[in-house]
C-alpha cells in the first residue's frame, strides 16, 4: 500500500492477542516516518514481533501538548506519521484528541486504521442491550466522586460502560451497587483476548460477591457493562414539560429536575433525563 504524504494515521493494535493485528496496520507502521507512541517500551516489544524498524517517539499524557507541534510540523513538511497507543483505539481512555485537534486544525488529514477496541468487543459478548450505549470511561478514583457521577446516571436507559483498573475493581462494583441497585444487570469482561479472558454476567450484587470471593477475578484490565434504567411508565406531559422549562432557566439542571419532581409528582431521575435531551 502507498502512504499518503502529510497524513497522521490513527492506528489500532491488539487489546492482547497479537493475532489481532492487521495487515494493514502493519503496513502504515513500516511505512511512516515516525511512530507517536503512549509508552515506547511496550509498543516496543509489538513492533519487534513484527519486524517493524520504523523510529518511535513518546506522546502521552504529560507531552502530549508539547509534542504535538513539533508532529505539525512534521505533517506540514510533508511526513507521514503514525499514531498508537498501549493497546486497542488510541484516543478511546487513551492520548491523542489534543494531537488530532491540531492536526486537524492545521489542515491536515488524519486517516484512520481501524482495529481492536476493548468495550466494543466487551459490549459485543456480553449479552446486553447493544443497539444504545454509553461509554463512560474511568470513574473518578475518590469515593465521593465516583458516587456523584453514577448518580448523575442512575436513569440513564442506554447500557452502561466503564472501564476500571484492578485495584478499584471491588469498590467501584459496590458503589454501582449502592447507586443502581443489586438488581441490576451487569456483565464483567476482563483480560479479553488474553490466556485468562473471563466474561461473566450476574446481578451488581452478585457479581460484587464474585470479585469479593475470589482474588485472581480482581487481576487484569476490567470493562464494566452495566444495563440501563428501566424504561418508567410515566411520561413528562406538556405542563410538566413547561415546568421544567421555566426551572431549567433560573438553576442547575439536577437541582431543576428535582424541584420540577417535587411540583409535578414525576420522577426525579425521568425528569433529569428528559432535560438532558432538551436543546440548550
Amino acid at each position: 500500500m502507498s502512504i499518503i504524504s502529510g497524513a497522521l494515521y490513527v492506528v489500532a493494535t491488539p487489546i492482547g492477542n497479537l493475532g489481532d493485528m492487521s495487515q494493514r496496520a502493519i503496513e502504515v507502521l513500516s511505512g511512516v516516518v515516525l511512530i507517536a507512541a503512549e509508552d515506547k517500551r511496550h509498543s516496543g516489544k509489538l513492533l519487534h514481533h513484527f519486524d517493524i524498524k520504523t523510529p518511535t517517539m513518546a506522546l502521552h499524557d504529560h507531552n502530549e501538548r508539547a509534542v504535538s507541534e513539533s508532529i505539525v510540523a512534521r505533517l506540514l513538511g510533508g511526513e507521514a506519521v503514525a499514531l498508537v497507543s498501549d493497546a486497542g483505539t488510541p484516543l478511546i481512555s487513551d492520548p491523542g484528541y489534543h494531537l488530532v485537534a491540531q492536526v486537524r486544525a492545521a489542515g491536515c488529514r488524519v486517516i484512520p486504521v481501524p482495529g481492536a477496541s476493548a468495550l466494543l468487543a466487551a459490549l459485543s459478548a456480553s449479552g446486553l442491550p447493544s443497539d444504545r450505549f454509553i461509554f463512560e470511561g474511568f470513574l473518578p478514583a475518590k469515593a465521593g466522586a465516583r458516587n456523584a457521577r453514577l448518580e448523575q446516571l442512575q436513569g440513564e436507559h442506554r447500557t452502561l460502560i466503564f472501564y476500571e483498573a484492578p485495584h478499584r475493581i471491588v469498590e467501584s462494583v459496590a458503589a454501582m451497587t449502592g447507586v443502581f441497585g443489586a438488581d441490576r444487570q451487569a456483565v464483567i469482561a476482563r483480560e479479553l483476548t488474553k490466556t485468562f479472558e473471563t466474561i461473566h454476567g450476574d446481578t451488581l450484587a452478585g457479581l460484587s460477591t464474585w470479585l469479593k470471593s475470589d482474588a485472581n477475578q480482581q487481576r487484569g484490565e476490567f470493562v464494566v457493562m452495566v444495563a440501563g434504567a428501566p424504561l418508567e411508565d410515566q411520561e413528562v406531559d406538556a405542563e410538566t414539560e413547561r415546568v421544567l422549562r421555566l426551572l431549567l432557566a433560573e438553576m442547575p439542571l439536577k437541582q431543576a429536575a428535582t424541584l420540577a419532581a417535587k411540583i409535578t409528582g414525576v420522577k426525579k431521575n425521568l425528569l433529569y433525563q428528559f432535560a438532558l435531551q432538551l436543546p440548550r
